[in-house]
């Protein structure tokens, strides 16, 4: 059941949709049962959109678009920012400029990257957070990070490079089955054209020289070949746009990858540990 705090959650673009949607039905004369009806919705679901109990999803803003929207396309210009607004402030300016990105270059040394979750590894790493988000809000955020894998079938294609620590993949997040499934999602994953996978072994720092010791990145290449970086600690985050700052932190990704697994091999150890034989 959807929860009346919820409110409080609801950003302005999904307020908007929400009280443009109830003008224009009472308008018509309609009823929120007979919406509902027209969009597949129950009167319910129209009830708790327009009271903002229940964000507005982006299914239903298509089918706003398609039984209120009469041609404008305004319910389709709003599906964008209305995801964007469900993500965690601090991760929103970065998820726009990641969908945009020509390239991305990401290493990842905790639990799996984002993009590259499965829906059941990310439904347990979230809604095993602190602290404890509602289960309405873990959809959310599990719809919200699934939305963002439409870049990996985006033209033009945005070319990426991944590093999974070696403890990424040995950490079990969830379940043995659910943890099997990312592995074998990731070495699907592997497959793609545009998608360089590898992984940096626990022995990396066997020489004195572990190039992954301060944490995660992400680097982007935008639209306009500028370069940025992302960096993420806790609840708190940090978009670096400084040319030499962002170039120090190229040169340490450049070390990670150096001291990697070559593709090939990260993809056999990836199926060895999903137990898959080669």
């Amino acid at each position: 059941m959807a929860r009346a705090e919820n409110k409080e959650t609801v950003g302005p673009v999904a307020r908007m949709a929400a009280n443009l949607a109830k003008r224009l039905r009472l308008k018509r004369g309609w009823t929120q049962e007979y919406l509902g009806a027209q969009m597949g919705f129950t009167g319910a679901a129209i009830s708790a959109m327009e009271r903002l109990i229940h964000p507005v999803s982006d299914d239903m803003l298509v089918q706003l678009e398609r039984v209120l929207g009469g041609g404008t396309g305004m319910f389709d210009d709003m599906r964008e920012l209305v995801r964007l607004e469900k993500l965690p402030e601090q991760f929103r300016e970065y998820a726009s400029i990641e969908q945009k990105a020509v390239a991305l270059w990401l290493y990842a040394n905790h639990v799996v990257h984002g993009l590259f979750q499965t829906e059941a590894y990310a439904r347990a790493l979230i809604a095993g957070g602190h602290p404890e988000p509602t289960p309405e809000r873990t959809e959310e955020l599990v719809v919200a990070r699934m939305d963002r894998k439409k870049l990996f079938d985006r033209k033009p294609v945005c070319e990426i490079e991944l590093i999974l620590d070696e403890s990424v993949l040995r950490r079990t997040i969830g379940s043995e089955d659910i943890m099997r499934e990312q592995l074998l999602y990731l070495a699907e994953c592997a497959q793609r054209s545009n998608l360089n996978l590898q992984v940096l072994p626990l022995d990396a720092g066997l020489g004195g020289k572990y190039a992954g010791a301060r944490g995660e990145l992400n680097i982007v290449e935008t639209a306009a070949h500028d370069h940025v970086t992302y960096l993420e600690i806790g609840d708190e985050s940090l978009l670096i746009t400084d040319r030499p700052k962002v170039s120090t932190y190229m040169q340490r990704y450049a070390k990670i990858r150096a001291q990697a697994l070559d593709p090939r091999r990260s993809l056999g150890f990836i199926e060895e540990l999903a137990g898959v034989r080669r």
